[in-house]
Parts: C-alpha cells; sequence; structure tokens
C-alpha cells in the first residue's frame, strides 16, 4: 500500500475522532436544551392556567362590594343610609390598608 495514501487514512481518521464525539456533544445539549424549554413552557402554562382560574382579591374585594350594593338597592328598609356610610368607611378603610 501506498505511504501517501496511508497518510491521508491516518488524517481522515483522527479527524472522525476528534469531529464525531464533538458533534454527538454538541447534539445532546441542543436536544436537553430543547427539553428544558419545552418543560418550562408547560409550566409556565400550567402557572396561567392555575392564575386564570382562581378569582385575584382585587376580583373578590370587588365581588363583595357589588353583593353589597345589590343588597342596598334591593332593601327597602328604612337604614339605606346607614348602609352607605358603612360602604365609605370601607371605602375608607381599604385606601388606608394601600
Amino acid at each position: 500500500m501506498d505511504p501517501n495514501l496511508m497518510l491521508i487514512f491516518g488524517f481522515v481518521l483522527l479527524g472522525a475522532l476528534i469531529v464525531f464525539p464533538f458533534a454527538y456533544i454538541m447534539n445532546k445539549r441542543v436536544q436537553d436544551h430543547a427539553e428544558r424549554k419545552l418543560e418550562l413552557e408547560a409550566r409556565i402554562e400550567e402557572a396561567k392556567a392555575a392564575q386564570a382560574a382562581r378569582p385575584s382579591e382585587t376580583q373578590a374585594h370587588l365581588e363583595d362590594r357589588l353583593r353589597v350594593v345589590e343588597r342596598i338597592v334591593t332593601d327597602p328598609s328604612a337604614d339605606l343610609s346607614r348602609q352607605i356610610e358603612d360602604l365609605r368607611e370601607l371605602k375608607l378603610d381599604a385606601e388606608k390598608v394601600r
């Protein structure tokens, strides 16, 4: 066999021994990164769904206020002004808390 051909074959083999492990490692890292990215995106979607499912504090507070207003509007009793004043006090208390 020709020595030049053996030398070329040796360089090709050496190049393959260097390139293939590097390519394998890089491919593994890319796959791990893609998998981690999908996991994080799934966790983000779960968190968004959980947040949308539960009412926020502001929404709960507004619903409570709306119930009180509905009760006042539909209640024909004489203590309407007292309940309005109670609402004003609740508003002042809420503003103090913030």
